[in-house]
Protein backbone atom coordinates (compact mmCIF):
# COMPACT_ATOMS: atom_id res chain seq x y z
CA UNK A 1 0.00 0.00 0.00
CA UNK A 2 1.40 3.41 -0.91
CA UNK A 3 -0.46 6.31 1.23
CA UNK A 4 1.19 9.51 2.46
CA UNK A 5 -0.88 12.17 4.34
CA UNK A 6 0.78 15.18 4.88
CA UNK A 7 0.62 19.07 6.92
CA UNK A 8 3.29 21.77 5.78
CA UNK A 9 3.84 24.96 4.83
CA UNK A 10 3.85 25.92 1.40
CA UNK A 11 7.58 27.23 0.71
CA UNK A 12 6.65 29.35 -2.32
CA UNK A 13 3.71 30.77 -4.41
CA UNK A 14 2.27 27.63 -6.20
CA UNK A 15 2.22 28.49 -10.23
CA UNK A 16 0.03 26.49 -12.51
CA UNK A 17 1.80 24.86 -15.23
CA UNK A 18 0.96 23.15 -18.58
CA UNK A 19 2.10 20.62 -20.36
CA UNK A 20 2.33 20.21 -23.82
CA UNK A 21 -0.50 18.36 -24.52
CA UNK A 22 -2.88 21.30 -21.79
CA UNK A 23 -2.95 19.43 -18.78
CA UNK A 24 -2.33 21.58 -15.54
CA UNK A 25 -0.36 20.55 -13.09
CA UNK A 26 1.76 22.48 -10.25
CA UNK A 27 5.07 21.45 -8.56
CA UNK A 28 5.54 22.82 -5.23
CA UNK A 29 7.06 22.04 -1.82
CA UNK A 30 6.29 21.54 1.39
CA UNK A 31 7.97 22.13 4.81
CA UNK A 32 7.09 19.58 7.65
CA UNK A 33 7.51 20.13 10.95
CA UNK A 34 9.28 17.12 12.62
CA UNK A 35 7.81 15.69 15.81
CA UNK A 36 10.27 16.63 18.23
CA UNK A 37 13.10 19.62 19.13
CA UNK A 38 16.24 18.67 20.68
CA UNK A 39 16.98 20.67 23.73
CA UNK A 40 18.90 23.68 22.57
CA UNK A 41 18.46 23.36 19.06
CA UNK A 42 15.62 25.02 16.44
CA UNK A 43 12.89 22.84 15.26
CA UNK A 44 13.58 20.97 12.36
CA UNK A 45 11.23 20.60 8.77
CA UNK A 46 11.74 18.33 6.04
CA UNK A 47 10.75 19.93 2.87
CA UNK A 48 8.76 17.59 0.23
CA UNK A 49 7.93 18.03 -3.10
CA UNK A 50 4.70 17.34 -4.10
CA UNK A 51 2.98 17.53 -7.50
CA UNK A 52 -0.66 18.40 -8.39
CA UNK A 53 -2.52 17.75 -11.32
CA UNK A 54 -5.40 19.04 -13.29
CA UNK A 55 -8.44 20.50 -11.43
CA UNK A 56 -6.66 20.11 -7.85
CA UNK A 57 -3.57 22.18 -9.45
CA UNK A 58 -5.72 24.55 -10.41
CA UNK A 59 -7.63 24.72 -6.87
CA UNK A 60 -4.26 25.18 -5.20
CA UNK A 61 -3.24 28.29 -7.36
CA UNK A 62 -6.15 29.72 -6.59
CA UNK A 63 -6.92 29.55 -3.09
CA UNK A 64 -2.98 28.93 -1.79
CA UNK A 65 -0.04 31.01 -1.20
CA UNK A 66 3.32 30.84 0.38
CA UNK A 67 3.44 29.97 4.15
CA UNK A 68 0.04 28.63 4.35
CA UNK A 69 -0.89 25.10 5.80
CA UNK A 70 -1.94 22.73 3.30
CA UNK A 71 -3.09 19.16 3.63
CA UNK A 72 -2.05 16.51 1.57
CA UNK A 73 -2.90 13.39 0.65
CA UNK A 74 -1.28 11.10 -1.96
CA UNK A 75 1.22 8.33 -2.67
CA UNK A 76 4.86 8.55 -3.14
CA UNK A 77 6.75 8.27 -7.03
CA UNK A 78 10.60 7.86 -7.47
CA UNK A 79 12.50 7.16 -10.04
CA UNK A 80 16.24 8.23 -11.01
CA UNK A 81 18.19 9.56 -14.35
CA UNK A 82 22.13 9.83 -15.09
CA UNK A 83 22.76 13.71 -14.46
CA UNK A 84 24.95 15.41 -17.16
CA UNK A 85 28.35 14.20 -15.61
CA UNK A 86 27.32 10.19 -15.85
CA UNK A 87 26.20 10.14 -12.12
CA UNK A 88 23.12 8.56 -11.20
CA UNK A 89 20.76 10.74 -9.41
CA UNK A 90 17.22 9.86 -7.31
CA UNK A 91 14.06 11.45 -7.48
CA UNK A 92 11.52 11.49 -4.69
CA UNK A 93 8.41 12.99 -4.83
CA UNK A 94 4.29 12.84 -3.91
CA UNK A 95 2.15 12.55 -5.99
CA UNK A 96 -1.35 14.49 -4.32
CA UNK A 97 -4.65 12.90 -4.91
CA UNK A 98 -6.10 15.17 -2.80
CA UNK A 99 -5.63 18.78 -1.36
CA UNK A 100 -7.24 20.09 1.74
CA UNK A 101 -7.38 23.65 3.95
CA UNK A 102 -5.82 23.28 7.45
CA UNK A 103 -6.26 26.80 8.74
CA UNK A 104 -7.29 30.18 7.09
CA UNK A 105 -4.31 32.74 7.58
CA UNK A 106 -7.62 35.62 7.14
CA UNK A 107 -11.24 35.58 6.20
CA UNK A 108 -10.03 36.32 2.75
CA UNK A 109 -10.63 32.77 1.60
CA UNK A 110 -14.15 32.98 0.12
CA UNK A 111 -17.12 30.99 0.37
CA UNK A 112 -16.26 30.27 -3.43
CA UNK A 113 -13.05 29.03 -2.09
CA UNK A 114 -15.34 26.56 0.20
CA UNK A 115 -17.41 25.16 -2.91
CA UNK A 116 -14.33 24.41 -4.99
CA UNK A 117 -13.07 22.56 -1.99
CA UNK A 118 -16.40 20.19 -1.88
CA UNK A 119 -16.27 19.58 -5.35
CA UNK A 120 -12.38 18.67 -5.21
CA UNK A 121 -13.40 16.40 -2.65
CA UNK A 122 -16.07 15.25 -4.71
CA UNK A 123 -13.59 14.19 -7.96
CA UNK A 124 -12.07 11.87 -5.67
CA UNK A 125 -15.57 9.80 -5.57
CA UNK A 126 -17.63 10.75 -8.04
CA UNK A 127 -20.03 7.64 -7.39
CA UNK A 128 -20.54 8.12 -3.80
CA UNK A 129 -24.34 8.44 -3.44
CA UNK A 130 -24.47 5.10 -4.96
CA UNK A 131 -22.65 3.72 -2.89
CA UNK A 132 -24.82 0.71 -1.37
CA UNK A 133 -23.77 2.27 2.86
Amino acid sequence: MNIIALVGRLTADPELLQTGSGIYYSRFTIAVDRPYVKQGEDRQADFINVVAWRSSAEFLCKYFIKGQRIGVQGSVRTGSFIDENGIKRYTFYVHSDRLEFVERKDNSVSSAAQDDESIQNEEAFPYEEDLPF
